[in-house]
Formats: structure tokens, C-alpha cells, sequence
């Protein structure tokens, strides 16, 4: 009998005082509605981009998205006007059919009580807590790093050691879930372990 990713996942998450999660792509099935914000806005500006750019920087910050869009696309779209129409597009068309990833977000919900659960994530806070809620799972994340809350995003360190240190947790103890390489990254420079859930 092949086991399943949940036991996949609960075996590999042994032994650890705290679990950060991904938002995007880790606990919601939205990343397809993200990589569409972008392209519908772009268009509406009239610029045709391709999704693969998006599914390449899977985990940044939205404005680091959109400077990588203009360095590949020669456009000149102003990152934060960018972000701005995306969100707005997200929030009032997308968000309210955000599924979740089942066995992720059945992990989550196990471990509540037993270990520290923080959310570390690339989109802002406001959508963060939407898509959390839409989840139905915002009451049981202790702590919230999002985009802009520390001086540096994913790839780097920053939002994985703020949550540690909030949750008062050694970095060496929390486990990160993740789906995309810009967080592993982050994690592996912030001294934490991880796990793709998109590669069990």
C-alpha cells in the first residue's frame, strides 16, 4: 500500500518545536489565479507575458516579480501600481475560490497544540489573511510574515528568522513547507530544514 503524502508528510516533520508553511502554492491551490492576475494586468496594459516567468519566481515579493517582468519584457510598468492592480483583481474575482492543498493543510490542522505554526509568505498580508480565512484555518496560525514586513524577502533569510524569533523558537528547530525554490533557499540560509510539498 503506497502511503500517503499527509504520512509522508507527518514522518518527515518529526522532532521539530515549529512549523512555517508557504502560503501560495503550499497551503491554497492558487498559484494557476496568481499567474493569471499577472498576465490579465499586463494585458490590460498591453503587454502579452508569458506564465513561466511567474512559476520561475514562485515565492518572491510581487514588486520583485514585476522588476524581473520589465529587466525580460522591456516594459516599464511601475512595480507598485502593478501590485496594486493585481491584488485588487485577486481579492475581488479570485480569492473566494482558493482550494486547499488537502494534505498540507490537514497537517497543519494535526499539529495544532504541539508545535509553534507560523505563515511565511511572498504575498501580502491582506490577501494572506483572506486566503487563510477562505481556508478556514486564520485562527490556527500563530504568528504572519508577509511581503514588506521585514527588509528582505524570499530568497533571503529575513521572513524565516522573524518568525522564528516571534515565535520564540531556535531557527534549527522549525521546519519549513514550501513549493517553490525561492523559499528553500531562504530557508536553507536561515539554518532550517524543509520540505517540497510539490515533490513528496
Amino acid at each position: 500500500m503506497e502511503i500517503s503524502k499527509f504520512e509522508k508528510l507527518t514522518e518527515r516533520s518529526k522532532g521539530y518545536k515549529a512549523f512555517l508553511y508557504d502560503c501560495d502554492g503550499t497551503l491554497a491551490d492558487n498559484m494557476g489565479a496568481h499567474k493569471e492576475t499577472y498576465i490579465k494586468v499586463a494585458a490590460d496594459k498591453g503587454y502579452v507575458i508569458e506564465g513561466d516567468i511567474i512559476d520561475e519566481l514562485a515565492g518572491w515579493p510581487v514588486i520583485n516579480v514585476i522588476e524581473e517582468i520589465n529587466k525580460k519584457y522591456g516594459s516599464n510598468f511601475d512595480p507598485q501600481e502593478f501590485k496594486d492592480l493585481k491584488y485588487k483583481l485577486f481579492l475581488d474575482e479570485y480569492i473566494v475560490h482558493t482550494l486547499p492543498i488537502a494534505h498540507v493543510v490537514d497537517h497543519l490542522k494535526a499539529h495544532v497544540g504541539k508545535v509553534r505554526i507560523g505563515v511565511v509568505s511572498g504575498s501580502g498580508r491582506v490577501a494572506v489573511e483572506k486566503t487563510l480565512d477562505v481556508l478556514g484555518i486564520a485562527h490556527l496560525v500563530e504568528v504572519m510574515v508577509c511581503a514588506g514586513e521585514t527588509e528582505r524577502g524570499k530568497p533571503f533569510a529575513d521572513p524565516f528568522l522573524k518568525a522564528a524569533e516571534l515565535l520564540g523558537v531556535a531557527p534549527a528547530d522549525c521546519l519549513v513547507f514550501e513549493d517553490g525554490e525561492a523559499g528553500t533557499i531562504a530557508a536553507t540560509a536561515a539554518g532550517m530544514d524543509w520540505v517540497r510539498i510539490d515533490q513528496l
